[in-house]
């Protein structure tokens, strides 16, 4: 259900482009993995006409949004001579990992360095003892949720600078620009945002999705990404007359988990180091599933990852039967790095556009993967461009306004120097 509007305060800035966003996140657009279709759930549907007819209200043209949820329009080119067609990408669901729905975001002007009491009653606080990288936001405006939601400002910030860019080149014709695509889907967060994606449709020759990182950001390398289900097959019998006879699917499992590497774990690793995470289980006596996501940097590494949990699988196998322990490996996607090779161009236009913004423009890898991957390899040459969130999936997640601002102005920018 879609929650009011809360009012600005005094000194906060951002205009449209903050109302924009406030908007968006009133929207429950929670995506699920335990559903099939797609959108993934029917609420990314409502907030999808709701965006699309918004489109169309300010004027951008071709606007269209498909049974499956994704949003395609275009800003028409107002140069005299022929540029390069370009898009910006945004996903509009929101993680299953915590609450989307009434979302109560509050925004701290002028923050000063100190811990931010989200929920006196419960004492939920967001502390930068716990999140230093509050402090690079010291007398900035930051919008927070209330402790109970996540924000959703990944990935409607990347959304609103988005629309709010090209609502600004609309309003500003003597900024000569190209034709502009502009996209937004669902369903990224758990990794099917690009599935469905019509990347001819699109019509671009490249693409920046605007998604998560923080301010001055620009990432072209990616983990390469598989899930890994892992299945046990248990033997329930009356535990009074079990001996020789049962089978516990948990203890197999809970042995499982314990014979994977234990220090190669997401909260044991950083930068280029790849992990093996344990995501869920699901077990009784007579039969159990563990989840996991394999990630890294480096292919071949990857691959010796996904070879590892087959080869302990088999080792499981022999200690407890054919057919007792199975795997299903699948991968999700890769590293864009690879089909980026070439395309200078995409990245030095993307540096340029952040520090004409005045920032630096920080190069870094990113610790996950963007729709941006999976539409690399379907031929659109897609690197990520900050949109200035942070501590994304829970109810410590916050935008500073300055950051929204500043990626919008990026977005501006890149449109303007392909123009040149």
């Amino acid at each position: 259900m879609r929650q009011p509007l809360p009012s600005l305060t005094g000194g906060v800035g951002g205009g449209s482009l903050l109302n924009r966003f406030l908007d968006y996140v009133s929207f429950d657009t929670q995506s699920s993995e335990e559903t099939e279709g797609c959108p993934s759930t029917p609420k990314q549907m409502i907030f999808a006409r709701h965006l699309a007819d918004s489109l169309e209200e300010m004027g951008l043209d071709e606007v269209s949004l498909d049974e499956n949820g994704y949003i395609y329009a275009t800003l028409p080119s107002n140069a005299e001579c022929d540029v390069p067609t370009i898009g910006f990408i945004s996903h509009y669901d929101t993680s299953p990992d915590c609450s989307g729905a009434d979302i109560h975001p509050r925004i701290v002007s002028n923050y000063d360095g100190g811990d931010i009491v989200l929920d006196t009653d419960e004492n939920i606080v967001t502390s930068p003892k716990m999140f230093p990288e509050m402090l690079d936001h010291i007398g900035e405006d930051l919008i927070v949720t209330d402790g109970h939601t996540l924000l959703g400002a990944d990935d409607k910030a990347g959304i609103a600078e988005i629309v709010e860019a090209m609502a600004y080149l609309i309003e500003h014709p003597e900024i000569t620009h190209g034709r502009i695509r502009v996209a937004f889907n669902p369903d990224e967060e758990i990794g099917a945002g690009a599935h469905l994606f019509d990347v001819e449709k699109f019509g671009a020759e490249w693409a920046y999705t605007m998604d998560g990182s923080e301010v001055g950001e620009l990432e072209y390398e990616n983990f390469n990404a598989a899930a890994a289900t892992i299945r046990i097959k248990g033997l329930n019998v009356h535990p009074g007359y079990a001996k020789d006879k049962m089978r516990n699917a948990c203890l197999i499992a809970t042995e499982f988990a314990a014979a994977m590497p234990k220090d190669e774990v997401p909260e044991r690793t950083e930068g280029y180091e790849g992990f093996y995470h344990l995501t869920g289980i699901k077990a009784t006596v007579e039969e159990a599933t563990l989840s996991y996501i394999i990630r890294d940097h480096d292919r071949q590494r990857f691959e010796e990852r996904k070879n590892f949990v087959a080869d302990l699988v088999a080792v499981f196998e022999e200690r407890y039967g054919q057919g007792i322990v199975e795997a299903d490996i699948r991968d999700q996607y890769y590293n864009m790095k690879q089909q980026l090779e070439g395309k200078d161009h995409i990245i030095t236009i993307a540096r340029r556009a952040i520090e004409e913004a005045g920032m630096e423009c920080k190069v870094k890898a990113i610790r996950g993967g963007t729709d941006g991957a999976q539409l690399s390899f379907k031929g659109l040459p897609c690197p990520n461009i900050f949109a200035g969130g942070l501590n994304f999936h829970g109810r410590h997640e916050f935008v500073p306004v300055q950051s929204m601002q500043k990626a919008m102005q990026t977005v501006v920018n890149i449109c303007r120097i392909v123009a040149e």
